[in-house]
């Protein structure tokens, strides 16, 4: 990209956009446009046009979504497929009209199918059986890396997408209704500190396995593929290496210094058994990730503390 080209972060407040946006303001001289959702309802197509038509980006990272952990997936289906679809379908389309340089979609390791080998190897994406824990965010994501390739089949554009593994860090949900797992247990077990609860429960058996990814390494990897990635297939981003959610749960207890009892509910879900990226190709290409999880754990829960501390005033 160049140093003074002008970028359009949509999602710019949201766990991953917020990121991007950190390390563009801080590593480089970009223009960078960002919009509110009351300033800029994306799943508006008309709106959504002429935003475009009027600040003409020439790069665009499109990491605005609906998300959520399993108890809102399951709630609410309906609304996350249709404001994923709406937001990405007018996005990507507007990028083509107005002859966008390069676009970066922002898909998800949750929409490969549930029980796909492991490691997962990005042509494994449609080879199989949706989670339906969350089936309905899976299919609009897909859709949004379909249309992206369809694009640039039809119409030569750029447009590329990314596939992170289990995100955490700054501007994370700990709304314990929609959070997924590492914020939520940063949550109860920093409540349970300070309330002195004798134990905490966690949804599931704790058995399966996850991988997790510091949102700053996810932010310095979209912007390693924005300058050296053209392909029409997408990328694995992650460590390539995974931990049960009961090796997790021992370990954010340990950061966050709670010393009581942890119990499982075996009675709700599990989800996925195991979700482990196979990150040979951004690996081939030269990226690698730098914060170590333990470290990347201390860094949210410090986080969360002073956004505490911040709300108090």
């Amino acid at each position: 990209m160049d140093q003074h080209a002008k970028v359009y972060i949509a999602g710019h407040r949201g766990l991953v956009g917020s990121a991007i946006l950190r390390k563009m303001t801080r590593d480089s001289d970009t223009d960078i446009i960002c919009r509110t959702s009351q300033e800029l309802d994306l799943c508006n197509q008309s709106d959504v046009m002429k935003f475009f038509a009027a600040k003409e980006p020439e790069y665009v990272f499109l990491a605005a979504a609906k998300v959520g952990g399993i108890l809102e997936n399951q709630t609410y289906p309906a609304n996350f497929i249709y404001e994923n679809i709406m937001i990405q379908s007018n996005i990507i389309h507007a990028a083509y009209k107005y002859k966008v340089k390069k676009l970066l979609f922002l898909g998800s390791s949750c929409i490969y199918p549930k029980l796909a080998p492991q490691p997962i190897k990005e042509e494994y994406l449609l080879t199989g059986e949706l989670e339906p824990t969350n089936a309905a965010y899976a299919v609009a994501k897909i859709t949004g890396i379909q249309m992206c390739q369809a694009y640039n089949r039809q119409y030569e554009t750029k447009f590329i997408s990314v596939m992170p593994t289990n995100l955490y860090g700054p501007n994370d949900n700990f709304d314990l209704a929609s959070s997924h797992v590492l914020p939520a247990l940063i949550r109860k077990f920093h409540e349970a500190k300070i309330y002195d609860f004798p134990s905490v429960e966690i949804w599931g058996t704790g058995r399966p396995r996850r991988e997790f990814l510091h949102v700053d390494d996810l932010a310095d990897a979209c912007l390693f593929l924005m300058e050296t990635y053209e392909d029409h297939q997408p990328v694995n981003i992650g460590v390539g290496k995974d931990i049960s959610i009961q090796e997790l749960a021992a370990l954010v207890r340990d950061v966050v210094g709670y010393s009581g009892k942890i119990i499982y509910n075996s009675s709700m879900p599990d989800g996925t058994p195991r979700k482990l990226l196979d990150v040979a190709k951004i690996t081939n290409l030269g990226w690698q990730p730098k914060i170590k999880l333990e470290d990347g754990i201390a860094n949210t829960y410090q986080w969360y503390l002073n956004s505490l501390a911040n709300s108090k005033i």
